[in-house]
């Protein structure tokens, strides 16, 4: 038999609310309705999947989540729209929503739907949870500190974290050991992890590496950070190796000629 999931719809017409309603009870699903967002956020739902018309929107998929999170609603979303535009969609999609239907509600597509979606809904929670945290703990970080973990997520050294804001390699360490200590990591690729699941947007414009050789760059000191550096920048990353080759390779006739 299948499972019977409670049906949050959120739609500010009464007409539209009625028939998505009368689809989920086809389904054999409950379904509880809500004429606008405030509605839902003054009575948050713990469980079951939320239904919400696009229109009723008054800010960004990605800020619902976050008011949502602050409750502790960890649901999945799925937006719907009589004419879906393929920007609404897009949008939903990226900040969140695990699906987008159109009105009025095919039942077939309804049930597709939802399987899908309560499959996804674990994984897609626990995400949001670890962004949500992520993003927390970014939060007390002081503004330096902040700079010291971006600059350190791009694999930078002490001594190159220094020269790109203009501080002593020690006031670096002080910054990087309190930006350790606030974030609970126990190394560095912990919390270069913390900053890449925050998704947050870094504030230290980005300036190219200096000459010095890829090696020396502070990537290869944490293996976990090079992974992650590879993955989000590979082109940084091959280029810092190349330097490098061309480098050991420069250097191999001057010690030649040393000896």
């Amino acid at each position: 038999m299948e499972q019977r999931h409670v049906i949050h719809i959120v739609d500010d017409d009464s007409r539209s609310r009625a028939e998505q309603a009368r689809t989920a009870f086809a389904l054999g699903h409950h379904a509880e309705v809500y004429s606008d967002l405030a509605e839902l956020l003054d009575r948050p739902p713990y469980d079951g999947v939320i239904l919400l018309r696009q229109r009723t929107l008054d800010f960004p998929v990605g800020e619902l989540f976050e008011r949502l999170g602050r409750q502790g609603v960890w649901l999945p979303l799925i937006v719907c729209a009589y004419e879906p535009q393929i920007e609404a969609v897009v949008g939903a999609i990226k900040e969140g929503a695990l699906d987008y239907l159109q009105l009025p509600l095919e039942t077939g597509r309804l049930a597709r739907s939802l399987g899908r979606v309560v499959a996804e809904a674990d994984a897609h929670g626990l995400a949001r949870r670890r962004l949500a945290e992520a993003r927390r703990r970014v939060s007390m970080l002081s503004k330096r500190e902040r700079e010291v973990l971006e600059l350190l997520s791009l694999g930078s050294s002490n001594k190159i974290i220094a020269r790109e804001l203009s501080i002593s390699p020690r006031t670096v360490e002080i910054h990087r050991a309190n930006m350790m200590t606030k974030l609970r990591a126990g190394h560095a690729a912990e919390a270069v992890r913390l900053w890449l699941q925050s998704g947050l947007e870094a504030e230290v414009p980005h300036r190219p590496l200096g000459d010095e050789p890829f090696e020396e760059r502070g990537l290869g000191l944490y293996p976990d950070v090079m992974r992650m550096v590879r993955e989000r920048m590979p082109n940084l990353v091959e280029e810092g190796e190349r330097e490098a080759d061309d480098e050991r390779t420069a250097a191999r006739p001057r010690r030649a000629r040393a000896r």
